[in-house]
C-alpha cells in the first residue's frame, strides 16, 4: 500500500513507524512547520530517506500537489494533524484520506476533545473516520468508547485516548488496507464541536462569580495538563493557575499521592 501521512504528535511517530512495520510504503510524509511540530525529527526519521517530506503550510501550492501525484499514492493517513484538507489534496487519493480522532465522533469535532467531554459530560473515546472539507465531519470507519473516571484530568484521559486510538488503528487497518472496512455516515448536524480558542471562555475563574461545586471541579481537572497554563484567576494583574490532582482513598493510604505524572505507555503493537 503506497501511503501519504500526514502526522504530528507521539501518536502521528507511533503510527507511521508501525506501518513501516508492516511492510507498508510511505511515499510521503506531511509534517507541521517547526513552530508546532512535535516528535517533529522522530517522524522523518521513522519513514526513512527515500520518502518526500513536505510541509503542511505546502499543501496549497499547485507544484507539491502535482509531487504527491505523481508518487501514485493509494491512501492519505492522518494522525493529529491541525490543518484542514481542501477538495485538491483529498483527491489524490483513489482510497481516500482517513482520520484518527480522540473523541467519540460526532461529539466534539475539532480541538480540545479531552477537555470538552468533561466539561460538557459528552460521551469520550475514539474514531478512526474518512476525511473529507469539513472538520472531523467523514464517515466512521471504527470508534471505541472510553468512559471517564471520577478521578480523570485533561492530561490523564488524554493519554488514555491516545493509547486507545493507536490501538483501535492497528486493529483496523487490515480491514482499510483491504478496503472492506465499513462506511458509516455522519449527520453533520449532530454531535458538538469545538475550535482551539472556545476554551479561553472557561479558563478565567471569576472569583465573584457563583459555580456549582460540580462545574468548577470539572472545569479545574479538565484544564490540568502540566506543563500547559490552563484554569487561572487573576490577583493584582498576574494570573495564578490552577491544577486540580484527584486521588481515591486508596492511593492516599498507600502513599501514592506524591508521584508525578509522565507519559503513559502505550499498547503492545507499539515499535520497539
Amino acid at each position: 500500500m503506497r501511503i501519504v501521512c500526514l502526522c504530528n504528535n507521539r501518536i502521528g511517530w507511533q503510527a507511521a513507524a508501525w506501518l513501516r512495520q508492516q511492510g507498508e510504503e510511505i511515499v510521503a510524509m506531511v509534517v507541521h512547520p517547526p513552530e508546532s511540530a512535535k516528535y517533529g525529527e522522530q517522524i522523518t526519521e521513522a519513514v526513512g530517506d527515500n520518502c518526500l517530506i513536505v510541509r503542511a503550510t505546502d499543501l496549497k501550492d499547485p507544484a507539491t500537489l502535482a509531487k504527491i501525484s505523481n508518487l501514485k499514492p493509494e491512501i492519505g493517513v492522518s494522525v493529529f494533524f491541525a490543518y484542514v484538507l481542501g477538495k485538491a489534496f483529498l483527491d489524490i487519493f483513489p482510497k481516500g484520506c482517513i482520520n484518527l480522532h480522540p473523541a467519540l465522533l460526532p461529539f466534539n469535532r475539532g480541538a480540545y476533545p479531552n477537555v470538552w467531554s468533561i466539561v460538557e459530560k459528552t460521551p469520550s473515546g475514539v474514531t478512526i473516520h474518512y476525511m473529507n472539507e469539513r472538520v472531523d465531519t467523514g464517515d466512521v470507519i471504527a470508534q471505541q468508547g472510553i468512559p471517564i473516571l471520577v478521578t480523570d484530568t485533561g492530561e490523564s484521559l488524554y493519554y488514555r485516548l491516545e493509547a486507545a486510538m493507536f490501538e483501535l488503528f492497528c486493529k483496523t487497518w487490515p480491514s482499510i488496507a483491504s478496503g472492506v472496512c465499513p462506511r458509516i455516515a455522519q449527520s453533520p448536524n449532530t454531535g458538538t464541536s469545538h475550535r482551539r480558542g472556545d476554551v479561553q471562555r472557561i479558563d478565567e475563574i471569576d472569583l465573584q462569580k457563583d459555580y456549582k461545586a460540580a462545574d468548577l471541579l470539572d472545569i479545574l481537572r479538565a484544564r490540568t495538563f502540566p506543563p500547559y497554563g490552563g484554569a487561572y484567576f487573576r490577583h493584582q494583574g498576574k494570573r495564578i493557575y490552577l491544577r486540580l490532582q484527584l486521588l481515591e482513598e486508596s492511593e492516599i493510604s498507600s502513599g501514592l499521592g506524591h508521584v508525578s505524572s509522565s507519559l503513559r505507555p502505550l499498547p503492545d503493537c507499539e515499535p520497539t
